[in-house]
């Protein structure tokens, strides 16, 4: 079973190829092709316009006899879109464009024609000057002429026109010119002013921390100062300064509720009630107390008692 895609054929050893036949095809045979318009046209049967760019089925044929430099020059047939009238064109390789045989003439070649009377005559110029010197000195004279009359015209335009409208072009733009600078000038002020504002507050804020501190340490003094003896603090153990936490410019104005004094006007304690079991314990060593007094007043009242019944008794045995 053979490949079903085939690299390589196999060429018998008697294979010639001059034997091959070749097909014998007229030279003026013509080819279907896809092409674009290449310019601009109008049909001459019915006047409908074909614009550049439009598409079309050709037929492409060689022209005989004709080329350029030993390239093929090529005619292409199209039908108008409207009437169906054949149109034709062949390419230009001279001028590296298209030329219209007939069917249909070409739109806006003014253009194109005013340029090749520029180079014509450019052309017939170079050829003058390389002949006669003294025509390449007329042509420079004119030149220059040339050049100083279209000057003039156009500072007589430019004079024209500013007496039309009345404007001073110099003082609008020095007047510009004098804002922008103004303007600029605004800006590094008001960035100065930035600048010194927060350079002020930031000292601002290092004075109040410096003030926080000499208050601590003028608190801390007398408590240092107070001591009996001199030796006392070698006795004492050192203790570690406490740094007061750093008050941030939000707490300075509006305050910060972390502390207890200004807490305890927020909070109210509540009262409790006595307990009278509580009270009846107190109260019982005070009537034990008042007992034991009245009682020991009562023994010495009796004893002073019982003596003078017995000093009067015998005073009158006597």
């Amino acid at each position: 079973m053979s490949e079903r895609k085939v690299l390589n054929k196999y060429y018998p050893p008697d294979f010639d190829p001059a034997k091959i036949p070749k097909l014998k095809l007229p030279k003026d045979r013509q080819y279907v092709v896809r092409l674009m318009a290449p310019f601009n046209m109008r049909c001459k049967t019915c006047g409908e316009y074909i614009y550049k760019g439009k598409k079309f089925n050709a037929r492409k044929e060689t022209v005989l006899n004709e080329s350029y430099l030993g390239l093929p020059i090529f005619r292409f047939y199209i039908k108008c879109t409207r009437c169906l009238a054949e149109i034709t064109f062949k390419t230009d390789p001279e001028n590296t464009d298209y030329t219209m045989e007939h069917g249909a003439t070409r739109n806006f070649q003014a253009e194109k024609l005013l340029e090749e009377e520029e180079k014509r005559m450019q052309k017939e110029r170079e050829e003058e000057e390389l002949n006669n010197p003294m025509k390449v000195l007329e042509n420079r004279t004119k030149d220059s002429k040339l050049e100083m009359e279209v000057l003039e015209n156009l500072q007589e335009l430019k004079e024209l026109n500013q007496r039309q409208a009345n404007v001073d072009f110099e003082a609008m733009l020095k007047q510009h010119k004098e804002l922008e600078e103004e303007q600029r000038r605004k800006e590094q002020e008001e960035d100065e002013q930035e600048m010194k504002a927060m350079l002020e507050q930031a000292q601002n804020r290092r004075l109040l921390v410096d003030s926080d501190s000499d208050e601590e340490a003028a608190k801390a003094r007398p408590n240092a100062t107070g001591q009996a003896k001199p030796t006392d603090i070698l006795q004492e153990d050192p203790q570690p300064q406490s740094k007061k936490p750093r008050t941030e410019s939000w707490e300075r104005s509006v305050g910060k509720l972390s502390t207890r004094a200004q807490l305890a006007g927020l909070v109210a304690p509540r009262k409790q009630k006595p307990d009278p079991a509580l009270e009846n314990r107190m109260e019982t060593p005070r009537s034990t107390a008042s007992t034991a007094a009245a009682a020991a007043a009562a023994a010495t009242s009796s004893l002073g008692l019982l003596g003078a019944y017995s000093d009067s008794e015998g005073s009158a045995s006597d």
